[in-house]
């Protein structure tokens, strides 16, 4: 039986998650730009990413943004204050691993940290057309829309969830 963890990354678990996904995209440039952006936000605490592990190897991921300073937010606030907001990012997992509760898990992982940290609430996008993605997030509590902006050509609904520390 494989044993998961779930945990904020090590520098070499974010290295290696970057590359993997550098890998399986190749030609796709923006995979080199966010591995760069994430990496150095996390290395000026703007954000901390955090990794699903199978078998030793690192097979999801996702960050919580701190600062508004982050580009991936784009200096909206009402996404992440650097206070009590923060926003959840680039939250996926390898194809193999979907359906298995592994990205609830990390997201329980992901909430208890910023509660640990004095934040009040978190903040998710999702592509409009991404009706499955939003059923998820919405079972999770993320109901109340704060934001709607057009992201690469694409409509991007942000809604936020209060976090309270019995969750």
């Amino acid at each position: 039986m494989t044993k998961y963890e779930y945990h904020p990354a090590t520098e070499e678990e974010l290295e290696r998650i970057w590359d993997k996904d550098i890998a399986d995209n190749p030609g796709d440039e923006n995979y080199v730009r966010w591995k760069r952006q994430f990496i150095d936000d996390n290395q000026r605490g703007a954000a901390k990413t955090f990794v699903v592990i199978a078998k030793g190897e690192p097979v999801g991921q996702g960050t919580l943004l701190f600062s508004p300073d982050c580009r991936a937010i784009r200096g909206r606030l009402m996404l992440a204050d650097h206070q009590t907001t923060a926003n959840i990012n680039a939250l996926r997992i390898d194809e193999a691993f979907e359906g298995q509760g592994h990205i609830s898990k990390l997201e329980r992982v992901m909430e208890r940290y910023a509660l640990e940290r004095g934040y009040t609430r978190l903040t998710i996008g999702v592509d409009e057309g991404e009706a499955r993605n939003w059923a998820i997030y919405h079972h999770w509590g993320f109901t109340r829309l704060v934001l709607e902006a057009e992201e690469s050509g694409e409509r991007v609904l942000y809604y936020a969830k209060d976090l309270k520390m019995n969750d």
